[in-house]
């Protein structure tokens, strides 16, 4: 197997050494995990939320049977530690802290809250203080072994209600927000960039995340696909649509081999994973989508009339179709975004690379040939690689964190899991 190369001037031993990767029951950190088991010779430390190792344990090894179709695949590859990104020292005894940090010299965090219904509060409490903390044990593991990349799993929807072009630069914009999701991240953001001057920063900023761009594949059937999948039984008879504004999105694929390159090999800085340019507009996908599922298409309107029109539309449908209307409203705003991001650095880092986006076009159907074949999450399936998984070159496991069990409560839902995710509400772009 070929390796991914590390930069210049790293370590020679860095090839080998462990990364700790938050966020691996979710839809990225699942996948970002399983490219570096399959890509890299590393060990993979899963930092995972649950009362006890054992636990922990148990829990990935539902992420690697989705993964891989194995729950015993790269066993002497990767390690669950129970932890607690919302508590000091991300609730793991100082000694084993201690090890831990002495042996990454990378750090992936990904673990968030996606909720939107969750209040700032508590979005502030798993989003900030979570990376505060993250951001305290990069400290402990620069001082103790050296630390090469801190990447940060941010969304694109920092942005907000910023209107025009946001680049990779742009920050505080005096935008506001539409839900304390987006705030939160933005907050979180704020704390890793002012850590760039004394840690190897890298923050990522996905917009919103789709299936695999050759098969359709996915976990997360929320956003995009909540609108999709009530456009498809005909709940909608309007929609507040501004047929000319960009629909950003991004196949999985492509969110996750940009991660695992810029975490393996990519420079500080702040990096779109985006489609930009080359992002559809939502009348387009509208009217995709009415033609793959031969409903008529819903009649535009402006949002204020919709919000007078919402009433008599719930009205009007009964069942499965009210049900439809009531839980996509949350994710209507993003249909009218006033924003188009740019990723002209990132992707003059990425395509070189071989990381590229296929046009939205050419893998739309098979996003719905999947949702449907899969019933939108209630009939789950392995990932594709599942079918010819073999495992790489099995390298000895580095000295593991003592064993002990760890405080700490389930994860709550609002924190992505592997499980189907039709049965979530609430779910923002961009997340996991």
């Amino acid at each position: 197997m070929k390796y991914m190369s590390v930069a210049a001037g790293s370590n020679p031993r860095s090839e080998y050494q462990p990364i700790l990767i938050t966020g691996t029951t979710g839809f990225v950190g699942m996948e970002v995990m399983a490219r570096f088991l399959q890509r890299s010779r590393r060990h993979v430390f899963a930092l995972i939320r649950a009362p006890s190792d054992a636990d922990a344990h148990q829990r990935l090894r539902v992420v690697l049977a989705t993964a891989f179709g194995d729950a015993d695949a790269y066993s002497g590859r990767v390690t669950a530690v129970a932890g607690d990104i919302e508590r000091p020292g991300l609730g793991l005894d100082p000694r084993r802290l201690d090890e831990l940090a002495e042996q990454v010299d990378r750090v992936l965090h990904a673990a968030a809250s996606v909720s939107f219904e969750l209040g700032l509060v508590e979005s502030r409490g798993i989003n900030v203080r979570g990376t505060q903390h993250m951001l305290g044990f990069a400290d402990r593991a620069q001082q103790r072994g050296g630390l090469e990349r801190f990447t940060y799993v941010s969304t694109a929807y920092v942005a907000g209600t910023h209107r025009g072009e946001f680049s990779e630069q742009d920050y505080d914009m005096g935008q506001g927000f539409r839900n304390p999701y987006e705030r939160s991240k933005w907050e979180s953001e704020g704390f890793v960039r002012a850590a760039s001057g004394r840690l190897p920063v890298q923050i990522a900023r996905p917009s919103i995340i789709v299936g695999e761009q050759a098969s359709g594949w996915t976990t997360a059937f929320n956003v995009l696909y909540g609108p999709i999948r009530a456009a498809s039984t005909g709940a909608y008879r309007a929609l507040p649509l501004n047929r000319r504004a960009p629909l950003d999105v991004v196949p999985i694929d492509y969110v996750a081999d940009a991660l695992f390159e810029l975490c393996s090999a990519g420079p500080s800085g702040t990096f779109h994973l985006v489609a930009g340019d080359r992002a559809p507009t939502t009348g387009h996908v509208a009217r995709m989508t009415a033609e793959r599922f031969d409903q008529p298409r819903p009649w535009i309107v402006p949002p204020a009339v919709y919000r007078a029109l919402y009433p008599l539309l719930r009205r009007a449908v009964r069942g499965r179709q009210r049900l439809a209307l009531e839980h996509t409203q949350v994710f209507i705003p993003y249909l009218n975004i006033g924003v188009r991001f740019q990723d002209h650095l990132t992707r003059a880092r990425l395509e070189p690379a071989g990381v590229r986006l296929l046009p939205f076009d050419d893998y739309f159907a098979r996003l719905l040939d999947f949702a449907v074949a899969a019933d939108w999450g209630k009939r789950p399936f392995p990932h594709p690689r599942s079918a010819a998984h073999a495992p790489s070159d099995q390298h000895p496991a580095p000295a593991q964190p003592p064993t002990a069990s760890q405080p700490g409560k389930a994860r709550d839902a609002a924190i992505a899991t592997p499980e189907p995710a039709a049965t979530r509400r609430g779910t923002p772009p961009g997340r996991r």
